[in-house]
Formats: C-alpha cells, structure tokens, sequence
C-alpha cells in the first residue's frame, strides 16, 4: 500500500519566531548601517568611500545577525527537545502524576473535577506524551522551532534594511542627500516599528514614534562623532 507522505505545517508560533526574527534584523540593519553611513558621511563626501563603507557594514550585520539568531533559536530547539526527553522519561516513572498535573490543568480552566479527570484519562490514553509537554510547557510535539528559519529571515531583513539609507546616502544629489537619508531612515525605523507592534499586538503609536526616535538619535551621535574625528 502506498502512503501519501503529508507536508509538515508550521504551527503559529513557528511562523511568529520567524516573523519576529526577521523584524528584528530590519531595526538592527537599518540603525548598524546608518551609523556607519553618517559617520563616514560626515567625515568625507567621496560618495564611492561612503558606499564601500556602508556596503561593507551591511553585509557584516546581515550575516552576523543571521549568526546570532541561528545559535540561538538552536539552544531553544535543543532546550524544547530535552525538556521532551525528559517528559517522556517521567511518564514511563510517574504516571500518575503526570495524570494529575493534566486534570489540575483543565481544572483550572474552569471544567469540574469530574470532567477534568475524564478530560486527563482519555488524552493520556491516546497521545499521553503529546499531551504532556502541550500542557505542561505549550511544546507541539514535533514542531520545535527552526534556527535557519529564524537565521534566513533575519539575513535577508538585515540586509534589505540597511539598503534604503544606503542607496539614498549614495545615490542623491548632494544637495539632497542629507534630508533624503533621514527621511529614509524615518521611514525604515517607522515601517520596523509598524511592524513589531502588530506582531506582538502592542501599541503601533508607540512603537513607531520609539524606533523613530531611536533612529534619530542614532543619526545624530554617529554624526558628529564622524565630525570629531
């Protein structure tokens, strides 16, 4: 007989660490080339030095970013599986207190004793270790997240961050290449910001008007720090 071989799905914690990661690694490319591209700015004019300079530094954070998060979405995959390991060795040892953690569980949703222990039997019977780690740490057994997930979203928005500033800076007359850089950066950082707030359904007013400020400040230090020197 042949067996049709079913396509893993993401569940949505999965698709939110990717999402977050690649968020993350559009704040931190924008504001890390930024940095760059004013200090530079500020000290020379040769449009070739600041591109070079700010290319440079962009594909460093992309890939150090993509680094970052690939070791440590691995140390999570790795905690997720032993905490499985470990679970699975306590069913096999104490059962029946596993039992009785999953009908506390649904007890405390509000089902009556009763119920939450005809709940806890009849899970526990049929996918007793699956059942264990959902209640217990909300793990889908089998569905741990994945580094170069979290690793690739972040490579690719750190890169593409960093790439509005960039091309303004480079790419404008003189005349506007200064104003046209801010705007650019403002408009990043308030996309990032945008963007983190619904992720995370937080306050999108002021999670904007934090990265915007952040993005500001960020401008001016570098600035006149290419200025002193």
């Amino acid at each position: 007989m042949l067996f049709k071989k079913t396509k893993k799905v993401q569940t949505m914690e999965e698709k939110l660490n990717t999402l977050r990661a690649g968020v993350l690694g559009s704040n931190d490319g924008i504001l890390t080339v930024v940095g760059v591209l004013f200090s530079v700015g500020a000290a020379t004019t040769n449009h070739f030095t600041i591109f070079i300079a700010g290319l440079s530094d962009l594909i460093a954070c992309a890939f150090s970013m993509a680094a970052g998060e690939y070791a440590s979405v691995s140390t999570q995959k790795d905690t997720e599986k032993a905490v499985v390991t470990n679970e699975q060795t306590l069913i096999g040892t104490n059962y029946e207190h596993q039992l009785q953690h999953v009908t506390s569980y649904y007890q405390d949703k509000g089902v009556t004793p009763e119920t939450a222990a005809a709940i806890a039997q009849e899970l526990m019977k049929q996918s007793p270790l699956q059942t264990v780690v959902n209640v217990k740490h909300n793990i889908h057994l089998g569905h741990y997240v994945n580094p170069w997930f979290a690793a690739l979203a972040s490579l690719f928005s750190a890169g593409l961050g960093g790439c509005l500033p960039l091309l303004a800076i480079t790419f404008l007359p003189t005349s506007y290449q200064w104003p046209g850089t801010i705007m650019a950066v403002v408009l990043s950082v308030a996309l990032t910001g945008y963007m983190s707030a619904k992720l995370g359904r937080g306050f999108i007013k002021k999670a904007i008007i934090r990265n915007v400020i952040i993005g500001i400040i960020t401008m001016f230090i570098h600035y006149y720090v290419g200025i002193l020197i």
